[in-house]
């Protein structure tokens, strides 16, 4: 079982932390997406980038576990 880590005196749940790694690693490949033109071939955009999100936070919490 995965305990919580203490962020200066605050318990938080290590999810948090893999969520906020994963938005760092999302923010850079969502600004190439948007200049390489990709989302021209997305239906819709909004909803490619939360299944991407999960995606990117399923890949940070496998590799961390």
């Amino acid at each position: 079982m995965i305990k919580e880590v203490d962020l200066f005196g605050v318990f938080v749940p290590p999810l948090l932390l893999y969520a906020a790694l994963a938005g760092l690693i999302w923010q850079p490949l969502r600004i190439l997406l948007e200049r390489t033109g990709f989302y021209r071939l997305v239906w819709h955009p909004a909803l490619f980038n939360v299944s991407a999100y999960v995606l990117t936070l399923a890949a940070v919490v496998a590799v961390l576990m």
